[in-house]
């Protein structure tokens, strides 16, 4: 069975557990930290969010709490920014995080039909991961690219002026490996 997506907030279970970091990967946190002011450490959380997530698959509560105290931050303020923004995932998500834009652009250019036959692809509905751990399909917000709608995300990549065609093209060579 696919694992199902519900509100994130039920799944947290928050402790005063903090994440363990290689010296490699708090210098490369280091690193970013040092780029701005050093009364503006909170600048810093969005690109160290990204190396909690590259490191930990996704944002845990383990990782906040070390970026709270890397950054002397409140625990809150960190998790308000890791789940305001959709591009860090609160649990964890498949080799390729398909995101469909579900706004108003894409919507009326066919979102609900490519987010559809997406799914209908991979077996699973929109906020679930294939058994394989190979996909998961989320329907997000804006992704700022409504005049190539419709739209969606797969890592960093967009895919733009989505047909059904074009989307079973780019999934038969996902599930290939290349």
């Amino acid at each position: 069975m696919a694992s199902v997506a519900t509100d994130y907030t039920n799944q947290v279970v928050y402790t005063d557990e903090v994440a363990d970091f290689s010296p490699e990967i708090v210098e490369e946190m280091r690193a970013h930290l040092v780029k701005y002011p050093a009364d503006r450490k909170r600048s810093a959380l969005i690109p160290l969010l990204f190396v909690v997530q590259r490191e930990r698959g996704y944002i845990d509560n383990e990782g906040v709490n070390f970026l709270a105290k890397f950054l002397d931050l409140e625990v809150t303020d960190v998790w308000e920014t890791a789940t305001f923004y959709s591009m860090f995932n609160m649990r964890p998500v498949g080799k390729y995080h398909i995101q469909v834009c579900k706004t108003l652009s894409c919507r009326i250019l066919g979102e609900p039909e490519i987010t559809g036959h997406i799914c209908d692809r991979l077996g699973i509905k929109p906020g679930e991961t294939t058994e394989d751990g190979l996909f998961t399909v989320t329907r997000v917000e804006c992704l700022g690219s409504c005049g190539t709608a419709p739209m969606m995300q797969i890592g960093f990549d967009y895919h733009e002026d989505l047909t059904i065609e074009k989307v079973d093209r780019l999934l038969d060579t996902l599930k290939a490996g290349k």
